[in-house]
């Protein structure tokens, strides 16, 4: 008898990862304050990873919380420039000044995913990518949100690579999973390594 399992998530991709896999599970989405959870970390040295762990957990653990004895999937991520951490853009000008910082330049997609049950945490992975933006022309980012629309505040770099999203790179390095936000593999393993799904 597979064991029950909650996505901690409201990402429509996340939810759709796991769907397409064959898993059956529930998505609730987590109620916390994903800024006030990270604030601590601030000045801490903590790096761009370990964040997206943070808040995979925090969201994991507010889900759990809510249903005892249910294997709960968190999941967060994090997009990293160097030491900035960006997060998801609050409006179309925040998202072009998003895609302006990352044109021309390799940033990172650090992609958390840990397991819960009854508030504790006994697995966790992180798994970083390298995403080397083409010379965008300002024209172009402008035109490029115009058709795109309000999916380029869904995800923290103002793209999605599932989508038109790709035409904005020249070279992507890693998972395609852990870049839509999940990394699938492993989190397959684990279930796997726990009974949770057939093996």
């Amino acid at each position: 008898m597979a064991e029950r399992l909650i996505l901690a998530s409201a990402s429509p991709f996340r939810k759709a990862m796991l769907a397409n896999a064959g898993l059956d599970f529930i998505a609730v989405a987590p109620e916390i304050d994903e800024r006030a959870a990270e604030a601590p970390l601030k000045d801490t040295g903590a790096t761009p990873g370990e964040v997206a762990e943070v808040l995979a957990v925090a969201k994991a653990v507010d889900v759990s919380e809510r249903n005892p004895g249910v294997l709960v999937l968190g999941c967060d991520q994090t997009l990293s420039l160097g030491d900035e951490i960006f997060h998801k853009p609050k409006d179309m000008e925040a998202a072009r000044r998003h895609l302006l910082a990352l044109s021309g330049k390799t940033h990172q997609l650090n992609s958390a995913a840990v397991l819960v049950r009854d508030g504790e945490t006994f697995w966790s992975t992180v798994s970083i990518a390298g995403l080397t933006m083409r010379k965008l022309e300002p024209a172009f980012i402008g035109r490029h949100l115009a058709r795109v629309g309000h999916k380029a505040l869904q995800s923290v770099g103002a793209y999605q690579i599932e989508g038109e999203g790709i035409q904005l790179f020249e070279k992507i390095e890693g998972d395609y999973f852990s870049i839509v936000g999940l990394p699938l593999l492993p989190v397959l393993a684990a279930l796997r390594n726990l009974g949770a799904i057939d093996g």
